[in-house]
């Protein structure tokens, strides 16, 4: 399959995996996107390649083990860490920080290390963490001390506050943790972490974007696709999914990533078009599945390539060639589009998590 091959050789011998090949400012490695082709790579039989990406990211996360225990000594100590101090969300190839350019973008967010720790007990399929033990304990523990400071979100934006789709994926990463050090503690912080989803992040009978942000963002669909945080019937979770699928959803079906998104004009994403056909497939919905299926393959390239996202439906017409007279055309391919392309049609098993 095309999209196997495009992971493939976006993969560096490193293990980690590039945004996206063909796109200098995504020439780094998320954790984030990579744990989700991580996910993906498992899901399609391709353990070899998910398990050097886990070993890249274990070795990065032990490179920072200096920098991981001054934050949490800090932070457990009452005080307040500037940003710069804590763990970016990007990495080169290597492994190494990137740091932030000259574009001033921003590099602090949480949610790739919880997504990371998801997909590492998946991919470990329920045994504990073994060889990985050092790199995942660290990851925890920073998460579980800095779960509720504000940070960047899914889409580096609104770094003063808090996000639903990052807190979920820490109760993700933290509940993750648990099984694989066979640590109760955490398990208790993500129990907390859920608390504080139910009773801050909820508005009109459907998780919102975050405690003081009241709209809908695609990346809620995490919740229950993958992370299983909320049942896929929880009455909270439908009255999301049915939200994303009438107010985020562009004249031809796609997913944008929220309402009043200006990032090349706002225009649906692959990526999250197939995240809600994959969520439909397991909650029984099998049209819904089927539209997100065709919908993405009807945006693949001759050559199988998948794009960030189409430029053919902005909500801001007039932000899209700002966009690429400052960074290009969109990034194409994103192997983030094609892991998730692979995770509506395949999924891993439930193994880790029965």
């Amino acid at each position: 399959m095309a999209s196997i091959r495009v992971l493939l050789d976006g993969q560096a011998t490193t293990g980690a995996f590039i945004a996206s090949p063909n796109f200098p400012q995504y020439s780094f490695a998320w954790l984030r996107d990579g744990a989700y082709c991580a996910l993906a790579m498992d899901a399609v039989g391709e353990t070899t390649s998910s398990e050097a990406f886990h070993r890249w990211a274990a070795d990065a996360v032990e490179r920072q083990r200096d920098r991981i225990l001054d934050v949490v000594n800090r932070l457990r100590a009452g005080e307040d860490p500037e940003p710069r101090l804590m763990l970016p969300t990007r990495y080169t190839l290597s492994g190494m920080p990137e740091s932030d350019g000259a574009d001033s973008w921003p590099n602090f967010q949480l949610d790739g290390y919880g997504t990371w720790l998801f997909a590492l007990h998946t991919h470990l399929a329920g045994a504990d963490a073994g060889a990985f033990r050092a790199a995942a304990e660290l990851a925890a523990e920073y998460l579980a001390a800095s779960w509720a400071m504000p940070c960047y979100d899914y889409w580096e934006e609104f770094g003063d506050r808090r996000h639903t789709s990052t807190v979920a994926s820490i109760a993700a990463g933290l509940q993750a943790a648990a099984h694989m050090l066979d640590r109760p503690d955490l398990a208790d912080t993500a129990d907390a972490v859920l608390a504080f989803i139910r009773e801050s992040c909820v508005s009109g009978g459907r998780f919102v974007k975050g405690p003081s942000d009241s709209r809908l963002d695609a990346s809620l669909v995490s919740l229950a696709t993958p992370f299983r945080l909320v049942d896929h019937d929880d009455p909270v979770m439908v009255a999301t999914i049915e939200g994303i699928r009438t107010t985020l959803a562009s004249p031809s079906g796609g997913i944008r990533r929220y309402l009043g998104d200006t990032y090349y004009g706002g225009n649906p994403w692959l990526l999250l078009t197939a995240w809600l056909g994959w969520h439909d497939r397991l909650a029984g919905n099998a049209d819904g599945h089927a539209h997100a299926v065709d919908w993405v393959r009807g945006r693949q390239a001759a050559d199988g390539g998948l794009a960030e996202q189409t430029l053919h439906e902005p909500q801001d017409a007039s932000a899209v060639q700002p966009w690429i007279d400052r960074w290009g055309p969109v990034a194409d391919p994103l192997l983030w589009s094609h892991a998730k392309y692979l995770l509506m049609q395949s999924d891993v098993e439930d193994a880790a998590w029965s």
